[in-house]
């Protein structure tokens, strides 16, 4: 199979014939449809985040099962999946208690390098977060998939697959937005939109967009931001304080910078909750005033948006199905496999919200 293949940290991707092997005991084998271009891929291409290479990036992605391994249940060949990086063994003390998003056991979340499921020129081929979707392939534990409606269309449901679910989970579940409440969302990219459009479902009042690329402005407001603010000439909590009357409720730091989380922090109104959902480097310190804590203010993070997928992303199929999630639009290219360093190109230039591999089939 073709797979963009990454050899070492800011180096282009080249396109390589990789082998994957059968998927074994409650493995899976899915023919990837499409595949969305994430920040957090673009943070392990430039170094940010360490990595075994060489490796097959990606992680946002959806496509149709071909074949089963020995006791997978809850799949068949041909049901239409969408993959999720929080794959859960669902009996450790975090599933049993409802968090599986942060599951550990390393039998299903396998610690980078250990996944023996590619392979490269008669070699170990490094396997990404467990799913590896920038190849036309994928064999991956069948609790990194959720079975989807046949109906909706893949190039937009793999969009679900991170940023989607990463960003409306953040609001439904990390931090539980109230109907009527304000909120501040750092970052208009793929995760910030979807923050925004999850905030206006949740039913807030008043959600505020902070963006420095002029693209993204009309766009926020397209997906339920109501007031948007250029954080390029000036203070953007100074902005917040005076369009809120005092700061907002919810902020969302959506972009991984030391400067938006403490910018995030910073906006809170007496008791408002900051959640961080970028990510931000290794080695990077957050600074915050002590006394701002007598306050009641909070900061807490989020993974994958605390999510529950296997209930979760039907629920937002359904939500785009009644027109309430916006997908279609979100989507800025539809590239080839062989695009893609252009696409990560692009997505540094700025001026796109979303870029996703389709696939032949």
């Amino acid at each position: 199979m073709k797979a963009a293949v990454l050899h070492a940290p800011r180096q282009p991707m080249t396109i390589e014939q990789v082998t994957v092997e059968k998927p074994k005991r409650r493995e899976v084998l899915v023919r990837t449809a499409a595949a969305g271009l994430c920040h957090s891929d673009l943070h392990f291409i430039e170094g940010s985040y360490p990595t075994p290479v060489p490796v097959v990036l990606g992680h946002e992605s959806a496509g149709v099962v071909e074949a089963v391994g020995e006791d997978v249940t809850y799949l068949k060949p041909g049901d239409h999946v969408i993959s999720c990086l929080s794959v859960f063994c669902g009996h450790c003390e975090f599933c049993l208690s409802g968090r599986p998003s942060i599951c550990q056991d390393p039998e299903v979340k396998m610690p980078p390098g250990v996944a023996k499921r590619l392979r490269w020129q008669g070699g170990h081929m490094n396997q990404f977060l467990n799913l590896s979707s920038f190849a036309e392939q994928m064999v991956v534990h069948e609790h990194a998939l959720v079975k989807v409606r046949p109906d909706m269309p893949l190039d937009l449901a793999a969009l679900i697959g991170c940023g989607v679910m990463t960003g409306y989970g953040a609001v439904a579940r990390t931090a539980k937005v109230e109907p009527g409440q304000t909120v501040a969302v750092f970052g208009a990219g793929g995760i910030g939109l979807s923050t925004i459009n999850a905030a206006a479902i949740a039913g807030a009042a008043r959600i505020v967009a902070i963006d420095r690329d002029p693209f993204k402005f009309e766009l926020a407001r397209a997906f339920g931001a109501t007031d948007v603010i250029d954080a390029s000439p000036g203070d953007a909590v100074k902005q917040i304080m005076e369009l809120t009357s005092g700061g907002v409720d919810h902020a969302f730091e959506c972009i991984g910078l030391k400067q938006t989380a403490e910018q995030a922090f910073g906006c809170l109104r007496a008791g408002g909750t900051a959640t961080i959902i970028g990510m931000i480097p290794i080695g990077t310190k957050i600074e915050l005033h002590g006394f701002d804590f007598l306050r009641e203010r909070r900061i807490q993070g989020s993974m994958m948006g605390s999510n529950r997928f296997r209930t979760d992303m039907p629920r937002l199929i359904e939500f785009y199905m009644q027109g309430r999630l916006k997908l279609k639009e979100m989507v800025s290219r539809r590239i080839r496999l062989d695009e893609i360093n252009a696409g990560f190109e692009a997505m540094k230039q700025g001026g796109t919200a979303r870029s996703v591999v389709v696939f032949e089939q």
